[in-house]
């Protein structure tokens, strides 16, 4: 599969790190206006770095555009001549709508809406993927290349934007519940370096008993809370100061800025 990513802020950095490192491309044409910025990529094998957008379309048969909302028009505009029906066009920008893409691009282009997380470059994102009509069989190649890089869930797009939230700032949410455990363990005597650690491998265990045993996490609480002892403390605790409503608000707030964006 020839690949190209236009443009390689964070999440298209992220995006080729991941393809890099699990080899899932014959070639990989990376294309920013800032090349400086990804010249960590130039010695890669198979890799070309450019400014070219039109040159990194016609050398690929898969294109990710990792834009900024902002620039994606114009960029698409600039290589829509460029577009075939072979082409697959993958957007991981943020309240893009598919309906927007096929205005400029046409509705026989195949396009998917994908949405991914930072984690994608070691190969642990959640990966959601939507699709036009014209790209429904195109849908299984788009997991095929997003199932190395972690995992992949195919929805309808009316909930990419809600996937978004969850999946993508996601990941800053968790990083802050980490970093507060982190804090309370320094305050309870460890140093910097260790509480980093405990909070980290607690919370990749915390996840890893939720996927492997496909149980509910209160089932998982029950497990490590006895009658008055100091886990059902410290979770009673943290209620009665809204840490479950904090989450949801701050989840509901996301999701809220996020259709604004997509409105304006």
């Amino acid at each position: 599969m020839k690949i190209a990513i236009i443009g390689t802020g964070n999440l298209g950095s992220s995006i080729a790190k991941g393809l890099i490192s699990h080899k899932s491309f014959t070639s990989l044409y990376l294309s920013d206006k800032n090349t400086t910025a990804v010249k960590a990529f130039y010695d890669e094998d198979y890799v070309t770095v450019t400014n070219d957008n039109v040159l990194a379309v016609k050398n690929s048969d898969m294109v990710i555009f990792a834009l900024q909302p902002k620039h994606i028009d114009k960029v698409l505009e600039s290589v829509a001549s460029k577009i075939t029906k072979k082409h697959v066009v993958i957007s991981v920008a943020a309240g893009v709508d598919i309906s927007r893409i096929e205005n400029i691009l046409g509705s026989d282009k195949n396009i998917i809406r994908v949405m991914p997380n930072t984690a994608i470059s070691i190969g642990k994102s959640m990966t959601c993927i939507a699709a036009n009509e014209t790209a429904q069989d195109k849908v299984e190649l788009a997991q095929k290349i997003f199932n190395q890089l972690g995992t992949t869930m195919v929805i309808s797009e009316d909930l990419v934007q809600a996937a978004t939230v969850i999946c993508a700032s996601g990941i800053a949410f968790w990083m802050r519940l980490v970093r507060a455990t982190t804090q309370g363990a320094i305050q309870l005597g460890f140093e910097a370096e260790q509480a980093h650690e405990l909070a980290t491998q607690t919370c990749y265990g915390a996840a890893s008993l939720l996927i492997e045993s496909g149980r509910h996490p209160e089932q998982e609480i029950d497990r490590v809370t006895t009658p008055s002892g100091c886990t059902i403390e410290g979770l009673n605790a943290m209620e009665h100061q809204g840490l479950s409503s904090a989450l949801i608000q701050g989840i509901v707030a996301s999701f809220e800025k996020i259709n604004q964006i997509k409105e304006n």
